[in-house]
Formats: C-alpha cells, structure tokens, sequence
C-alpha cells in the first residue's frame, strides 16, 4: 500500500455517527438534469466580495461565456450556466433571506447548449502563480460548502511551507452521496485535478481520504494511481465530522492545527473531491464553472438522485424535475442536515457552493424541534466536541450575553458550527444557534 497503509482505519478524537441514510442515492450514477427556462445568477456565490457584472439588458451570451468578473483578488468570475438572453440585474431572494443583486438570464429553448466558450491553454509550462490565475478565472470555489475561491485557499503565505496536499473524500454528511459519484464516475479528473494543484501548492505529496463505507470510490482512485505516485488512497473510519479540515489532518497525518490556525501553519493545504475534479476538468480546458454535481434525497421525492445541476437553477424547478411538488421551503435544506442551512423561498438558486437538497421527513419538519429543557450538566456535548470545547459553558455564557469572554477565554472561534453538540443534547438547546449568534455580534463588535 505504500508509505500511509499504517493509517488505514485511523479517526479523530471524538465526534459522532448519525445514521448515514445515502442507501437510495449512494449507487445512482450522476445524471443531467433539464435546463430551467431561466436561471438567476447571484454575483456573490463565493466567500468573498462580489462579482462585477460584465453584461447587459438584452445582451446574448453562450453557454461557457464570462458574465460577471472578479471584483479582486479575492473574487472569482461568473460564467453563463446556458446560452441565452440576458434579462436584466435585480435584487432577488437567497438562501439566508436577504435579497443580493443577480443576473437573470433567459434559456434559449432548443438550443444544443454546448459548452461554447473557452480558452484552453497549455499547462505544462505554467508557473505556480499563473496555475492560481488559471483556478482563479475558472470561477472555481470549494465545492464541499464553503464556497472559498480555491485560488485563494492554494495561495500559500509567505513564511509557510506546504509539504502536504490533504483530500477531503469523505463525505460524512447523512444523505450526500454527490462526491461518492464523483469519485467513482470522474476519478480520472479527480487525479489530474490534484496533481495542477500539487504544483501550484509544491507539495511533494497528497493524502486522499475516504470514508471505509466507500470502497467502490477508494478503489476507483487507486485505479488512477500507479505504485510511483506520490499519492496515497487511506481510508478512515466513517465518523462525523470526518471531512473537516483540522479532523481530517489529525486522522490523516496526526498533526494538530493551533486554535485560530489554519493547515498551512502545519504544513498542509485541504481541499474537497468535487473541487479536485473541476479543476482537473476545467483548468487544462480554460473553461468556467457552469455546473455542478448535487444530491437530491429525503422522503416524498420520487425521483432521488445525483444530478449534474446547471449554476443558477431555481430550486423550484429542480424539485419539479426530482418529483417534489410540495410549495413548503420549511423542509428543505441546502447542503446536509447537519450543517447545511433551511431555505426562505423556493425562488432560491443553486449556487457554487450546494452540495445537496434534502428534504426533511414531515414529522421531524413539523415539530420544528422538541420543547428546550435545562441543561442537565451530562457532559454528552463535551465528549462529542470534536474541537474539543465545553459547549455547555459557552451556552451558560451565551445566555448572560457574554459573548467577548466565549471568545477570549473559552475558544469560540474554534467552533465550526459541525453540529455534534447540537445532536447529542437531550435538553434539546439550539446550541450552535447560540454559537452563531455570539460571534456574530463579536464580528459586528469588532468592525
């Protein structure tokens, strides 16, 4: 197996196993879901500042084109997910409630809607830096949920050294099983993805991580690999949260991130599957980010799946397609039920950063969580913290509205909202709501 077989099985402290509930998805190949007949394009769909919008009203674009530009470094363009016709900028819902300004763009019916733009280039000769240029116009960001401009997350600091590139394959999320399909189907772009980006980053090696109840996707990457390859295949035990970066270092490589550190302080850049295999697909094409791979799942729909998702498509559409003609936002959420987030409208786009849509049991949407009890002081949160923090104390902090000592003297930032607590409180406390709020204001303190 080479120089990380030892690893095999390894975790991270702590954690917890929810149900994994992928068995109706887990073995449905990727399929192409109908273009909507308009999609709306957000210009902020990545971490960051916006896009720059480069049309106008009445403006026909094709399918692949640039539309909206990176507003700096720190952005990333936006390309036309179809060929059509621009129907204007307006202010338009979004996931979180607040309106944002997208591009609404009209779908010419009975086109081929070929890929029509691109720029391909030849990589072989690129620098590191150009390699990030590169990413960066491809409007790449993570594809896992965070929605960070992959450019930026590759562009080491200076003083730091990457030995490692770290793979997040393990997709612990109950119901995801997008990059499972991914890994499976496109383990080619997947290996080529990683080695551009091993370049840009110079890391001498890579791990990728796979959950043990993988092992069709485990194989398929092994398949790409030869025994010289810098590149490692370990599998993990399936526990979440798994995928997260500090987590995922400490079972992989057994090197702990500093509290407020990020990997490069101990070497190492992560990045997800779904993101490897775009760069791997678009970069040497000099092509945009125009779709993605999500997974439908949850009770009432008909049609389950893993669907290769135009950017911009409206989730009312996509559920009319997968079957779920409920008009019910309440039950639906965009990513996995554990950190993903419920919706406002249906009118919602998927964006860059969707993983997943799933749709929540009635009976668990209706009760909208049983009644909130005392905390009973059990401990459960604190063994399953996997940063390991004392949510108990940082809740009792939260309710006197001591939101600067949960920062300064109890690590609230070291929370990344996994979720662990929240579901193993018997108490029922919203815990991580608590936790979102204290460092909202502690942001809004500090601007």
């Amino acid at each position: 197996m080479g120089w990380l077989s030892f690893l095999h099985g390894l975790t991270f402290p702590r954690g917890v196993r929810p149900p994994g509930l992928k068995e109706e998805t887990r073995d449905l190949p990727i399929r192409r879901l109908e273009f909507a007949p308009r999609m709306v394009l957000p210009l902020d769909q990545h971490y960051g500042p916006p896009a720059r919008p480069l049309v106008t009203r009445h403006q026909e674009v094709v399918r692949g084109e640039p539309i909206a530009a990176a507003g700096d470094v720190y952005a990333v363009p936006i390309h036309a997910p179809v060929t059509g016709v621009i129907e204007g900028i307006e202010l338009m819902p979004t996931a979180r409630g607040p309106k944002t300004e997208a591009i609404l763009l009209r779908t010419t019916p009975g086109d081929s809607q070929h890929v029509r733009w691109a720029d391909p280039r030849d990589l072989r000769r690129c620098s590191a830096e150009e390699l990030l240029t590169a990413i960066q116009q491809a409007g790449i960001v993570g594809q896992g949920g965070a929605a960070f401009p992959t450019h930026r997350k590759l562009a080491v600091p200076d003083g730091f050294t990457v030995d490692t590139l770290v793979i997040n394959g393990c997709e612990c999320e109950p119901y995801l099983t997008a990059d499972h399909r991914t890994m499976i189907e496109h383990s080619a772009e997947v290996i080529a993805g990683i080695r551009l980006v091993m370049r840009a980053v110079t890391a001498a090696k890579t791990v990728i991580g796979v959950e043990d109840d993988k092992p069709e996707a485990i194989a398929a990457l092994r398949a790409q690999l030869s025994a010289a390859d810098p590149i490692e295949v370990v599998a993990l035990q399936s526990k979440y949260p798994q995928g997260s970066e500090k987590m995922l270092i400490k079972a992989l490589l057994g090197r702990e991130v500093p509290s407020g550190g990020f990997p490069y302080h101990v070497g190492v850049v992560v990045n997800n599957v779904g993101t490897m295999a775009q760069v791997g697909q678009l970069v040497p094409r000099g092509q945009g980010l125009i779709e993605r791979v999500i997974t439908v799942a949850g009770p009432g729909v008909e049609r389950p799946g893993n669907y290769r998702v135009p950017i911009g498509t409206p989730l009312r559409y996509l559920l009319e397609q997968v079957g779920y003609p409920s008009a019910d936002p309440s039950r639906i959420i965009l990513g996995g039920p554990m950190m993903g987030n419920t919706v406002s409208a249906l009118d919602v786009p998927i964006t860059k950063g969707v993983s997943g849509v799933v749709i929540l049991p009635e009976r668990e949407a209706l009760e909208v969580g049983p009644r909130i009890q005392p905390c009973i002081r059990c401990g459960n949160c604190l063994g399953a913290c996997p940063v390991g923090l004392n949510p108990a104390e940082l809740a009792r902090l939260a309710a006197a509205r001591e939101y600067e000592a949960m920062a300064e003297q109890y690590h609230l930032n070291d929370c990344f909202e996994c979720g662990c607590c929240s579901f193993v409180c018997p108490s029922n406390i919203p815990l991580v709501q608590y936790f979102r709020i204290a460092k909202s204001l502690n942001r809004e303190r500090m601007s």
